[in-house]
């Protein structure tokens, strides 16, 4: 996620450069073909050409409004995780104890309990980010221009393994059992019910305490369901594609359509449909392009959800629960880049 004051006009020029480039050559080629070689059958009437581009503008406007929706919505899933982040910790502390329990244990055995399953927990949140991050094929970070943008910033997941992420968090049974499995976040929530069904049994936690931490093991089930559900099912590739097709077909017919209109103020001023082609080029290209770059919020690109940064603040939290003295930092940004 960016978090600069403005992206900046010359980041902005950096990341459309191919297509700047482009727009000046299909520009250009009719233009001067039309001066020099006094083609006028290349100029056609802007009616048409006005009719496509309000169409386009509309589809543009459509789609980045769809994928801007998914954007928010994950967003407010990890919002919510942060929410029940907290409350987990908090009811895990207060919840179980030894007021029911058949055989007491001491303090510092009854601080391990809680520790296990809040460690657990950071697990689960790890594992949930790097099953986000894995690539997709229809993602648009494996576009050239976002390959070129990603040399600016670090994305975590990318630079170590799950395996090593979450050692510190796991028992060595707990782990090797949850890197058997393939949805491993899933498997995590599932150890987290069966420990607390075996605390219930002795009589750690009271049945309605019980029952409230099982909802909230479902909370996050849903949570983990609507991030998969975001990262596995694509903007629908039939909007996406013919979307590109037809801001490119504008784009091509676009200075057949302003040479005539040029012409009129002037017969050296048609020269001027060639910068304002590649700026009308330039609007509409990059209005479709900040929808595709919206469409996926978990392909680690630079404006994409900081779920790195968001699990790293709840682990601080949780932790700061335990009263741990081993905190870790904040991840910072990378030239206004927030993972």
């Amino acid at each position: 996620m960016h978090i600069g004051k403005s992206l900046g006009l010359k980041k902005v020029l950096i990341w459309s450069k191919r297509d700047i480039l482009i727009f000046i050559i299909v520009a250009a080629v009719p233009t001067a073909t039309y001066e020099f070689f006094h083609f006028q059958w290349l100029a056609l009437p802007w009616l048409p050409m006005a009719l496509i581009g309000t169409a386009v503008a509309i589809i543009i406007g459509f789609q980045d409004n769809a994928t801007y929706d998914r954007f928010w919505e994950a967003r407010k899933i990890y919002g919510s995780i942060v929410n029940s982040s907290r409350t987990w910790g908090m009811l895990v502390q207060t919840y179980i104890s030894n007021n029911q329990a058949q055989h007491t244990i001491s303090d510092n055995e009854m601080e391990l309990i809680h520790r296990r399953l809040i460690y657990r927990h950071i697990a689960w949140l790890t594992a949930l980010r790097h099953q986000l991050r894995q690539t997709r094929g229809w993602e648009a970070k494996n576009k050239k221009y976002n390959i070129e943008n990603s040399k600016h910033f670090i994305v975590p997941e990318h630079h170590i393994s799950l395996e090593d992420d979450i050692d510190p968090f796991l028992s060595i049974e707990d782990k090797e059992y949850i890197l058997s499995k393939t949805n491993r976040a899933a498997h995590i929530i599932k150890v987290q019910s069966e420990d607390l069904k075996n605390l219930l049994s002795k009589g750690f936690i009271e049945n309605f305490r019980y029952i409230e931490l099982q909802r909230i093991l479902s909370d996050f089930y849903e949570y983990q369901g609507k991030c998969e559900r975001i990262k596995n099912f694509p903007y629908p590739r039939q909007f996406a594609s013919l979307n590109l097709y037809f801001v490119w077909i504008f784009i091509f017919l676009l200075p057949f359509g302003m040479l005539p209109e040029f012409e009129k103020l002037g017969h050296h001023i048609t020269w001027l449909t060639i910068p304002f082609c590649v700026i009308v080029s330039w609007v509409f290209r990059t209005m479709d392009k900040i929808g595709e770059s919206t469409e996926n919020p978990f392909q680690a690109g630079s404006n994409d959800i900081p779920i790195s940064s968001i699990s790293r603040n709840i682990e601080i939290d949780l932790l700061e629960m335990l009263n741990e003295t081993n905190i870790p930092k904040p991840i910072e940004s990378a030239n206004n880049i927030l993972m």
